[in-house]
């Protein structure tokens, strides 16, 4: 492990520590001439004659009065620059990756070191060739995107790479091999797809290779089981499937295994035993299965064995006395009944802070009742403490431990008051408490200088008034579900890192505060079911991160505030937060946040709070028009004014609602008809207008014409539509002609028999009234007609 402390910086230190007289001499003309272009392209439109007081990390020293192997972040030996050190040089540049192409001019180089400073676009092939002295290369931690250039693999001596924490989108290739001399390479948290190479097997040197948040996917490469140097592997989240290779253990001086959050299965390899000095043994969130075995127990030099997550099984009925002293321990849903076992009472170190280590427990998701021990809590030194859902009851006991970081106890039946102790942790940073009986009305006091950032003591039968004492670095509140009673406290305004506020379901009084305009960093609101009075404050709209807005089912009255429609958060596509795994390193998660969707209670995930927006002012008091504003919040989700007195006419402004889900405004008092820019919204799945004055035609549009349940529309005062299959006015047709194709022949003789009668006496009339006919008698016809024949 020395070895590999030492690895990310110091391959190239023996080149260093063997030169002499580094700087006494000029270096080469064309090397200097491509630095100073560096620079040039770094800053070159930045520099003026006044800008002496820029930061320009060390390259202030890179002129062209002096030698260049003087400068900062430059080593050379004799004339040749071997040696460039640019970490976090320019991180806020934004510079694309030409800016590189002076730098890989400098063909002596052994040691470059361009990590943190952001760089954008495709690592430049050109120009990488020249490198073949190359020994370390780090790029970890820019913005290159792109697949891995192939000239990159023909750095014969190169002993480090590190590409970690770029945009890097490809597969790697099998070219990969042709790094003969490779001891490190880590690719961590890009988005590498595909297979791993069988070729990965011919890099016999390797001692560190990571690739851990990929997107790589199929079976471990048996061929990675030849390199017998190999010290840290490290596979963590990514979609690699089958069975871990049963030979994993001829990997027999790997320290570290991580092949956690895939989708392995099969049993643990039983060659594991022969690796000589694992340490680390990280294999939570697979599909493995079958009894975990209790030689994991006997490898002495193991410190963190993560096993949970997966459907293996912890045999009760055994009896092992472990012969490693654990710092961390996952044994997650590993069906572990009854009490807590004795023998990890006594792992003492895995109760023990060591410099750089954390003494964790996690036990949750299992089986475990029964009290727990009072000696869980008199170490000094405990980090971590995860017992969520297990059958744990009765009350805690008093805490001794000032060191405890983290503690969940969710989903069990204790119950009684809160030991005062527990404010007395001063490392405490989250507290999960929710879904338990605890009660009493008086909560621990943690006073304004607690470190603690996130509380969740949600559906319990805590009583009394609102709690107020929390720190100033508290980031997530929730106290939603209990009993608390009383208006709430003004203290919350010092609150202003808190991101995070639920207080749904209890019984909450008095007037809505002005003073949440002054919790600047609110993004979640939660004041659902409780008894506030009074109307919504103007300067709530300061709220820039609010997203999520529940003051449903109070006492609220007034107008809807205009200032509502400039709440940014709900214009603008809000940033992912991280969940607490990301932050805590392992499985760490706030609970759903309870919303009302779509008439029901449903939970929000935190995963999906970047993309959820919500707005929910139903079942209050709320009278006059609806503001035009709220139209424009177009990251909006849900916008729920139902049950409420609201008047006039709907916004035309709301069909630019262009990403609303559901929008509910039913029993109002709403006139005129549904805004025919309704047809624009194309997200919509669910609409409720019932109970309204609405009249006139329902709008047609791609999503409006899916929306055919009548109970939408139901009890209005005249709407029609091809939705509810009630014809409008101005879409009836007068009745035209009967059809007559099947009665024509018919019809034809009809026609002759009647029409021709009919027509010869009407031509016989109107010749006759014209003077066609000779009226004299018959007999006079006779004899003219007579006369012509002689």
């Amino acid at each position: 492990m020395a070895t590999l402390s030492l690895l990310s910086k110091s391959y190239y230190i023996v080149f260093v520590l063997s030169l002499s007289f580094i700087g006494s001499f000029p270096c080469l003309d064309d090397q200097r001439e491509a630095l100073l272009e560096f620079k040039d392209l770094l800053f070159g439109e930045l520099m003026t004659d006044n800008s002496t007081d820029m930061f320009l990390g060390g390259l202030e020293t890179w002129n062209s009065s002096s030698k260049c192997c003087q400068w900062a972040l430059v080593e050379c030996n004799s004339q040749q620059v071997t040696c460039l050190n640019l970490y976090s040089v320019f991180p806020t540049l934004g510079k694309t990756s030409t800016v590189l192409a002076p730098i890989f001019r400098i063909k002596t180089l052994m040691s470059l070191d361009i990590s943190y400073n952001f760089i954008q676009g495709e690592i430049p092939a050109i120009g990488l060739r020249n490198l073949s002295e190359l020994v370390y290369l780090d790029m970890r931690g820019n913005s290159f995107n792109g697949s891995i250039p192939l000239q990159l693999f023909h750095l014969a001596n190169l002993e480090f790479l590190d590409l970690s924490d770029n945009m890097i989108e490809a597969v790697l290739p099998n070219e990969v091999v042709g790094l003969k001399s490779l001891k490190q390479l880590s690719l961590d948290a890009n988005f590498i797809h595909g297979e791993l190479p069988e070729e990965i097997g011919n890099l016999i040197e390797l001692k560190k290779f990571t690739v851990p948040d990929n997107q790589i996917s199929g079976r471990i490469p048996l061929s990675i089981l030849q390199l017998r140097k190999l010290e840290v592997l490290n596979l963590q989240n990514n979609s690699f499937s089958l069975e871990i290779p049963a030979d994993i253990g001829s990997l027999v001086n790997l320290t570290t295994l991580d092949l956690s959050k895939n989708r392995l299965s099969g049993e643990i390899p039983s060659s594991i035993q022969k690796m000589r000095k694992p340490e680390t043994l990280q294999l939570e969130n697979n599909m493995l299965s079958g009894e975990i075995p209790t030689w994991l127990f006997d490898l002495k030099e193991m410190k963190k064995l993560h096993l949970g997550g997966n459907k293996l099984a912890w045999n009760n009925n055994l009896a092992i006395e472990p012969k490693c002293k654990l710092s961390s321990l996952s044994l997650r849903s590993c069906s572990v009944k009854l009490q807590i076992p004795s023998w990890i009472s006594n792992q003492t170190d895995l109760i023990y802070l060591a410099e750089r280590n954390l003494g964790t427990i996690i036990l949750s998701d299992n089986k475990l009742t029964g009290s727990l021990p009072s000696q869980l809590f008199q170490s000094r030194n405990l980090s971590v403490l995860a017992l969520s859902r297990n059958n744990f009851f009765g009350e805690l006991p008093e805490i001794n431990s000032t060191s405890i970081m983290v503690l969940l106890l969710s989903e069990n039946n204790f119950s009684g008051p809160l030991p005062k102790s527990i404010s007395n942790i001063h490392r405490l940073l989250l507290l999960d408490l929710s879904k338990n009986s605890f009660s009493g009305n008086e909560f621990p006091a943690f006073g304004p200088d607690s470190l603690i950032a996130f509380v969740d003591v949600s559906y319990n039968n805590f009583s009394g008034k609102v709690l107020s004492d929390f720190g100033l670095f508290t980031v997530m509140l929730s106290l939603s579900q209990n009993g608390f009673y009383g208006p709430l406290p003004e203290i919350f305004s010092n609150l202003i890192m808190l991101e995070h506020l639920d207080l749904h379901d209890n019984n909450i009084s008095g007037e809505f505060p002005a003073f949440f305009s002054q919790m600047s960093s609110l993004q979640v609101l939660n004041l659902r079911n409780n008894s506030i009075k009074g109307s919504i404050s103007n300067d709530l709209s300061s709220l820039s991160s609010l997203r999520i807005l529940d003051l449903s089912n109070n006492y609220l009255k007034g107008e809807i505030p205009q200032s509502l429609g400039n709440l940014t958060g709900m214009i603008e596509t809000p940033v992912a937060p991280l969940t607490l795994s990301e932050i805590f390193k392992f499985p760490v998660e706030i609970h759903d946040l309870i919303v009302n969707w779509k008439k029901a209670k449903q939970g929000l995930s935190i995963r999906n709070w970047d993309i959820y927006t919500f707005l929910d002012l139903s079942k209050n008091r709320l009278s006059g028009e609806i503001p035009h504003s709220l139209g424009g919040l177009k990251s909006l989700k849900l916008l729920n004014l139902s049950f409420n007195e609201l008047s006039g006419k709907i916004q035309i402004s709301f069909g630019d609602l262009e990403s609303v889900e559901t929008l509910d405004l039913s029993h109002n008092s709403l006139d005129g008809e549904i805004p025919g820019t309704f047809s624009k919204l194309l997200e919509q799945n669910y609409l409720d207008l019932s109970n309204d004055k609405l009249g006139g035609k329902i709008p047609r549009g791609p999503q409006m014409d899916t929306l055919v349940d009548p109970k939408m529309y139901a009890n209005n005062s005249g709407l029609c539509g091809v939705q509810i299959e009630v014809p409008c006015e101005e879409d009836l047709v007068p009745p035209g002609p009967p059809l007559r194709k099947k009665q024509e022949p018919m019809f034809s003789w009809i026609a002759t028999g009647v029409g021709y009668p009919v027509g010869f006496l009407s031509s016989t009339a109107v010749m006759y009234v014209l003077g066609y006919f000779n009226t004299a008698p018959a007999y006079h016809r006779w004899g003219r007609r007579r006369s012509s024949l002689r």
